[in-house]
């Protein structure tokens, strides 16, 4: 029975992507047969190479059949973003009623009307879209059992996203939950771009050795094509500082936007940079007015949705965007992709291409527009690694406590859960696969009872055991809990509004604490006029002064260079000094590679530049790894720290993606003996701590965890509660637990985190092992070179006291200093 039906469900979707004119490619049917096998897996393929109908035809065969009754919740969708989700219904719901198939099927998130949510309390459709978050909270009623224990599949679609953050260790607990409630539940994950496949697919299973893993870039298939092209500089500066380009290539951009019939899509890394961009368009071009549009996510989601829709109907020219629009919408009307700035990463880079040629066969094209003369070789060096396919890894983290006691809270308060079980299914996640039992046991008297600290605080008992199960304590603090679901952190952010009560967005508190009644500033592609606070409200209007306005500044705004791009720099210039680089935006830039191997060296990869230069009466070392301003951050604070030990001093540090500047106001005295001691590996994490504020930084970083474990209480719809009341109050849980519970791992794990995500400590000893292996060039070059430059450009900026502009500044030296050359 079952062959013969097998053949029907298959047919009919092979009929029905003949009929679109498609043929099906050979991976999706592996995904098809693996599914039918009762398999689960990663498939990895390109951008618009159909991942979606890889995993969604799966359980449709099977329904088609009649081997999935399709009553109930049978298929669980899970997307990194809320906005996917409008977008991923869409499509399963046309491909099913195409191929004349009778179910519902619906997206869950925070968005989703009460009415519906009634709905589905009642019945569940046959297939739910949901995020993470969403999942959690429907997990933590009373009737999850019932809801989830006929679930055959579950799809978590961009799995790259959530890998690596406390969302992905939300949903592999969700997903160990699943596995407990549905023993033959079937797991498939969807990626574009990540390089340890492997370990994906391993976190993503549980450590499942059955997993397959389904490539859609193999031979059999054919590589999906991405063509990666420069926007070149008439002339390129050979002392460049950080953002000296960027909008003076703006009339190249505008052409390359003219060429084409269609949207295009220009990718900025910042928001700010978003709504500057924005600006000077509208400045250039305001005959454009209505066909320009912006897109990030501090904007509102309704606001996003408009400009979402104008992109489907190519209302616009143009969308100015961040990393919103990097997932998997689908915008078939996009001609072309800008990425302004460097992406600092290859899988970036390949994901932003994508947007464009989102379809099977299409040439996806990404245009490159540099702001910093040293990114041409970044350009160079990502088309390289996608030619490659050679992306990042994402690494994924390793027994978060908050993210696991706020699950345990979760299952608590709704269907209960007897300890030992759950040890044992917690332990089925990858991340918690080596819990100990006494992590465990701290854990669980944390939910009973706050820990020995807060045991006499009845709101932070939040779970009793009750005939061998454990339960919510109260239906007050079921109440307060899953308000507070999730792990998505960040600063404080105000709603901007119109008097009218209108929502354009949200702004960190930070930027608008800084402007005064009247000041104007741009958001959302809008001059707007801050009229009023109202509690945690900025009430503004259109601006009727014609000013430029204030560019608000958001959080997280630089993004460091990956390992994989920093190495391919590496090999791109070893590739001009062989005289071996065929690539254009490396011919551009060898002017000033030329200058810099006349004054000092252009390092390989097996060898350490270290340049000494006195200027202005300060001593200045610049030192060049090439390994990306995150590790450059916890490098020059360690080089600092152990020269101070060496010879008490006082030393600035100015650090960017290519090398590190130490400023003092005497002479260093290191010759290559002293450089060799001051880079080994002994005693990392202690000097590393020594060096750094560690107390500030992890008190910091405590504030989310205590957030997620739900030390902090959350806040009830309506009510807003300023940033700097929730720091106190993190702050005094910190202080408190410090003094009364030092041995609190809450606390070990924001000191952890401080170690390895802030100042990425095993990628710090990675590269110490490889410099104390380089040669050391030693150069007094006399003055500046380029490759010095910019982080000099950098220290003027933070000591700026001159009433001259900081940039006319930075560009007189450099004039000064293009002229001192041409007369030597």
């Amino acid at each position: 029975m079952h062959a013969r039906s097998a053949a029907t469900g298959l047919s009919r979707i092979e009929a029905h992507f003949a009929q679109l004119g498609w043929t099906p490619f050979d991976f999706q049917r592996q995904v098809w047969a693996a599914f039918r096998a009762g398999e689960s897996g990663l498939v990895h393929a390109p951008t618009g190479m159909g991942k979606t109908h890889a995993a969604w035809f799966g359980p449709v065969s099977e329904m088609l059949d009649d081997r999935i009754d399709p009553r109930g919740l049978r298929v669980l969708w899970i997307t990194p973003m809320r906005a996917l989700a409008t977008d991923t219904e869409r499509a399963l719901s046309e491909s099913a009623a195409a191929l004349g198939l009778d179910i519902r099927i619906e997206k869950r998130t925070g968005d989703t009307s009460s009415s519906v949510r009634a709905r589905q309390k009642k019945q569940m459709p046959t297939a739910l879209v949901t995020t993470p978050e969403s999942l959690s909270l429907l997990l933590s009623y009373a009737d999850a059992e019932s809801t989830f224990r006929n679930v055959r599949a579950v799809i978590v679609d961009e799995w790259h996203e959530l890998l690596a953050s406390k969302r992905g260790i939300q949903t592999e607990l969700c997903l160990a939950r699943l596995r407990r409630l549905s023993p033959g539940l079937r797991t498939w994950g969807l990626s574009a771009t990540i390089g340890n496949l492997e370990e994906a697919t391993a976190v993503l299973l549980g450590g499942d050795d059955a997993g397959v893993i389904v490539r859609g870039d193999d031979e059999r298939v054919g590589e999906k094509v991405l063509e990666v092209e420069t926007i070149l500089p008439d002339d390129i500066e050979r002392f460049p500082w950080y953002g000296h380009l960027g909008l003076t290539m703006l009339p190249r951009v505008l052409e390359r936007v003219e060429a084409v019939d269609g949207v295009t899509l220009i990718f900025t890394n910042t928001r700010s940079q978003v709504e500057l961009w924005y600006r000077s368009i509208m400045t250039t071009r305001p005959e454009w007015l209505g066909e320009v549009a912006v897109h990030h996510g501090s904007l509102d989601l309704q606001v996003r949705r408009e400009v979402e829709a104008g992109i489907r109907s190519e209302r616009f020219r143009i969308v100015v965007c961040t990393s919103s629009l990097d997932l998997g919408v689908d915008f078939s009307p996009v001609r072309q992709v800008m990425q302004v700035g460097s992406p600092k990463g290859i899988a970036r880079l390949m994901q932003r291409a994508g947007r464009s040629g989102h379809q099977p066969g299409a040439v996806s094209r990404v245009i490159c527009v540099p702001s910093h003369a040293m990114e041409l070789v970044e350009f160079a060096a990502a088309r390289r690694g996608i030619e490659a396919r050679d992306v990042e890894s994402r690494e994924p983290l390793h027994r978060p406590l908050d993210v696991l006691v706020q699950h345990l809270v979760t299952v608590g308060i709704g269907a209960g859960f007897s300890a030992d079980d759950m040890r044992d299914e917690v332990r089925s996640a990858w991340s918690y696969r080596d819990l100990t039992d006494e992590q465990w046991g701290w854990c669980m008297d944390f939910v009973e009872r706050g820990g020995s600290a807060l045991r006499a605080y009845p709101q932070y008992a939040r779970l009793v055991e009750k005939k061998g199960l454990w339960r919510g304590a109260t239906p007050s603090i079921a109440r307060t809990h899953r308000l507070g679901i999730g792990t998505i952190g960040g600063a404080m952010t105000m709603q901007v509004r119109f008097g009218s009560g209108k929502v354009l967005g949200t702004i960190e508190e930070g930027f608008i604490a800084r402007l005064r009644i009247g000041d104007c500033f741009n958001f959302g592609g809008r001059l707007v006029e801050l009229v009023r606070i109202d509690g945690m409200s900025a009430v503004v209007r259109v601006a009727r002064k014609k000013v430029r306005g204030a560019v608000p500044r958001w959080a997280g705004g630089k993004s460091p260079l990956s390992t994989r791009l920093a190495a391919a720099v590496r090999q791109q210039l070893t590739e001009w000094l062989d005289a071996e680089s065929q690539e254009p935006e490396i011919s551009a830039v060898a002017p000033l590679l030329e200058l810099q191997r006349q004054l000092s060296v252009v390092p390989r990869p097996d060898e350490l530049l270290i340049e000494t230069a006195i200027i202005d009466r300060a001593h200045h070392t610049f030192i060049f790894p090439f390994e990306g301003r995150l590790v450059h951050e916890g490098l020059g604070a360690l080089l600092a720290h152990r020269i101070a030990q060496r010879s008490p001093a006082t030393i600035n540090i100015v650090v960017s993606d290519y090398g590190i500047e130490l400023t003092s106001a005497s002479d260093l005295e290191l010759d290559e003996a002293a450089w060799r001691e001051l880079l080994i590996e002994d005693h990392l994490p202690e000097d590393l701590l020594a060096c750094l504020d560690a107390t500030q930084l992890a008190r910091r970083r405590f504030r989310d965890i205590a957030r997620i474990a739900g030390l902090i209480l959350p806040t009830y719809p309506g009510e807003r509660r300023r940033a700097r009341h929730l720091q106190a109050s993190s702050d005094m849980f910190f202080d408190v637990l410090n003094d009364f519970d030092a041995g609190n791992l809450l606390l070990e794990q924001s000191r952890r985190e401080v170690l390895e995500q802030e100042l990425e400590v095993r990628r710090l000893r990675t590269v110490l092992k490889r410099l104390s292996e380089m040669k050391l060039i030693l150069e007094s070059p006399g003055g500046l070179t380029p490759f010095a430059f910019p982080l000099y450009a950098e220290t003027l900026r933070a000591v700026h006291v001159s009433t001259e502009a900081w940039d006319k500044r930075i560009r007189r030296i450099a004039e000064e200093l293009e002229q001192r050359i041409a007369e030597t």
